[in-house]
């Protein structure tokens, strides 16, 4: 994948959709969140969708593997984020990358930080703006939106994460 894509208003349809998928199939579930860029209209974004399922407790979580893989993800583990169990899914046709799930069991801190990270872009457009210019030029630097991608909106995402969860308490 090269580049950013602009902001595409079917993101919000398809990430319902695929939310719905994962409620009808997977159990022990409380929620399904859409976070990351595709869920703030307006943000370019990579075109994966990214998803926070939020299970009732620990023992739901590690049962859900089987489900979730019948949905068609790969089921990574906490992929080196503590409580966290990371999935993806991709097109099985051509291998394209369609969508992340963030799994985390109700109460980690981490459901916070995403969803005030979210909130607050959603709520405030100058901070949009602002981060559309830092993934633009990092997607300039790093176009191959990799790691080094990831790595050089960090700082910033890691203030701005601070400050929405300062306001969203």
């Amino acid at each position: 994948m090269t580049g950013l894509a602009a902001p595409d208003p079917g993101w919000l349809a398809q990430a319902a959709a695929e939310a719905d998928r994962w409620r009808a199939t997977v159990s022990g579930l409380v929620t399904v969140h859409h976070i990351g860029s595709t869920a703030v209209p307006g943000l370019p974004a990579k075109p994966i969708l990214d998803l926070m399922p939020v299970f009732a407790d620990t023992a739901s979580a590690d049962a859900a593997r089987p489900s979730v893989e019948a949905l068609g993800y790969d089921w990574m583990g906490p992929y080196g984020l503590e409580g966290r169990r990371y999935c993806r899914r991709s097109d099985p046709h051509n291998g394209v990358r369609l969508f992340h799930a963030h799994a985390y069991v109700q109460g980690h801190a981490d459901i916070r930080r995403h969803l005030a990270f979210r909130d607050a872009l959603l709520a405030n457009g100058a901070l949009r703006a602002a981060y559309t210019s830092v993934k633009a030029a990092c997607a300039v630097r790093h176009p191959d939106l990799g790691a080094d991608y990831g790595a050089c909106k960090s700082g910033w995402i890691n203030k701005a994460e601070a400050r929405a969860l300062e306001i969203y308490e």
